[in-house]
């Protein structure tokens, strides 16, 4: 027996024969051509068919109701319209290359930005360029790309897929997934936790002799077993039985109250990217939205979205999940996060640089597109806003003037809002957490963003390979601040949640019952999962250290002490 190591991404167990997927590799011709009108032609033909290709997919996957994939192949439409892009390959073509070479050095080049930048969401983005630039090579080389899967159901192992071949898979031959590139942010991932397919990554010493062996791929253990003995066969069978009897009892929790067996009641949101992510938080019951990411609308346009183009996107979202709750993030985008119509100076140390509410509050009319749209999209079912890398109370006040001018605004051109929004703020660094009681003030939320308040209180960088032993997301100085923020919200009549990765590890969900939070945003796909886990949690046993039982806090109460916000508060409560 042989045993491959790997990361997992989707729990479960997959028994069978090992196929080896190999895409085609194709030689590119150098050499200088005379007739570049025919080459530029060629390029144009293959870029229609491939975008044609793209919105048949993105079709299929609507067909099969799996909206929260679509949106990639829109997305992969809209690269092969980007005149940057297209422009690039057409220039290479005009210095006399062929459309092949252009289409590989043009869609590399465009790669390798993706690659260079800091967020791991913007550097899986690069996989999707290289997935345009293949089927572009594709159709180009007239190749046949059928049947590279093969006939009979198998673990399929791949050196990599791209999110055009994994959709392209029949699901019926497909029992799991093994790469050995890939990362947790790539779309493959997004695919494999979508369909639900055991799924491991990054298992680079599976060979090609594997192929037609048979297996069982463990990714509980975050490892595949190639020729297992008869032992191991039973024991695995035995747990992929019980997977199957787990997933039909979770599916039994819908509609179910999120509250432990002592009565103790936490809300479980989802965290959401925009409209195409509405099925997935219905299909999961999700109790409400904890973290609309409204970057995505400004990632996903080419110049800077209108405020009726941003109204739309959040009106959609607000109106289709009423009467749940929507938390919008006001616009998350700098540094890292960069967008060439926004002409953001490169800086050195991007994760404390010039982002977030920074850029909004030097760029007020910027922010005010954002605030109007919000404000006229509340019309339309239950919104609240939420403001990203606060640390002062000056930011939070300033923030609050500018969405009360907006209002007014609005006001007097007749349209119609909300009349009452809640607004809260992100606590993602120590200095907010330490000054909770103060912001509290101001605010009627706090959303716990784990990923950065870890990687800011620990000084390490969540993306850098050569950390992973120093991080620590149990950080005791993390969990202290977790809980001191959740006691400082309590304390001034502010309700707290978490929107970070640590809102879905099930092996603190009965610690961040003790401290009192009120409610825990995740994935769509995590919130079944979690219910159970909150349901089979009795907080009258037993105690974790340094956390004190919780007591019913001012989200969770009935009647709810009238606090003073300021002339924003007074209007809004």
């Amino acid at each position: 027996m042989q045993v491959y190591k790997g990361t997992k991404i989707v729990n479960g167990i997959a028994i069978g024969k090992i196929k080896i997927y190999k895409a085609p590799v194709y030689e590119i011709n150098e050499e200088l051509v005379s007739d570049i009108a025919a080459e530029i032609e060629r390029f144009e033909s293959a870029r229609v068919k491939v975008q044609e290709e793209q919105n048949a997919l993105y079709d299929k996957e609507i067909k099969e109701g799996h909206k929260d994939t679509a949106g990639i192949f829109e997305a992969h439409a809209m690269m092969l319209d980007d005149d940057d892009l297209i422009d690039s390959c057409k220039e290479i073509i005009g210095e006399g290359h062929t459309a092949e070479y252009a289409v590989r050095e043009g869609f590399e080049g465009a790669a390798e930005m993706f690659r260079n930048m800091d967020d791991p969401y913007f550097q899986a983005r690069s996989a999707d360029v290289i997935d345009l630039k293949n089927s572009m090579l594709d159709v180009l080389f007239g190749a046949d790309t059928a049947n590279l899967q093969g006939t009979e159901p198998a673990i399929l192992v791949a050196e990599d897929l791209a999110p055009s071949e994994t959709v392209k898979l029949d699901k019926s031959l497909l029992l799991g997934l093994v790469t050995r590139l890939g990362s947790s942010n790539s779309h493959t991932a997004i695919l494999a936790r979508s369909m639900n397919w055991p799924t491991l990554i990054q298992c680079h010493d599976i060979s090609d002799e594997c192929d037609g062996k048979f297996a069982i791929l463990d990714s509980y253990n975050s490892c595949i077993y190639v020729e297992p003995d008869q032992y191991l066969i039973d024991e695995l069978t035995a747990k992929q039985h019980e997977d199957r009897e787990r997933e039909a009892k979770l599916q039994e929790l819908k509609g179910k109250p999120s509250e432990t067996k002592d009565g103790y009641k936490v809300r479980l949101y989802a965290n959401i990217g925009g409209p195409k992510d509405i099925e997935s938080v219905i299909e999961n019951d999700a109790e409400g939205v904890g973290l609309f990411r409204s970057e995505f609308v400004y990632l996903n346009s080419k110049t800077d979205p209108t405020e009726d183009e941003q109204f739309a996107a959040y009106k959609k979202v607000v109106e289709s999940l009423a009467p749940r709750l929507v938390i919008i993030r006001t616009c998350d985008i700098g540094a890292d996060k960069t967008i060439d119509y926004m002409k953001l100076d490169k800086e050195e140390n991007p994760a404390l640089g010039f982002r977030a509410v920074r850029i909004c509050l030097n760029r007020r009319e910027f922010f005010k597109r954002q605030l109007r749209a919000l404000l006229r999209a509340s019309a339309f079912g239950n919104l609240g806003i939420m403001f990203p890398m606060i640390i002062s109370r000056w930011e939070v006040q300033e923030c609050k003037e500018i969405l009360e001018m907006c209002r007014k605004e609005l006001q007097a051109e007749g349209k119609a809002m909300a009349e009452k929004i809640e607004v809260g703020i992100m606590i993602e660094t120590p200095a907010a957490a330490l000054c909770a009681d103060d912001l509290a003030e101001e605010v009627d939320f706090f959303s716990l963003g784990t990923n950065d308040l870890t990687q800011y209180t620990c000084a390490i960088d969540r993306q850098s390979a050569n950390l992973e032993r120093f991080a620590d997301t149990h950080h005791p100085a993390v969990l202290r601040l977790i809980r001191e923020t959740i006691e400082a919200g309590h304390r001034h009549n502010t309700w707290v949640g978490i929107c970070g990765e640590l809102g879905a590890d099930p092996t603190l969900t009965e610690e961040f019952l003790r401290m009192g939070v009120d409610e825990l945003s995740v994935n769509p796909k995590s919130i079944l999962p979690l219910r159970d886990n909150v349901r089979k949690t009795d907080l009258s046993q037993g105690k974790t250290t340094e956390t004190k039982s919780p007591k019913p806090s001012a989200a969770q109460s009935e009647v709810k002490e009238e606090k003073p916000k300021g002339l924003f508060g007074r209007l809004f409560s």
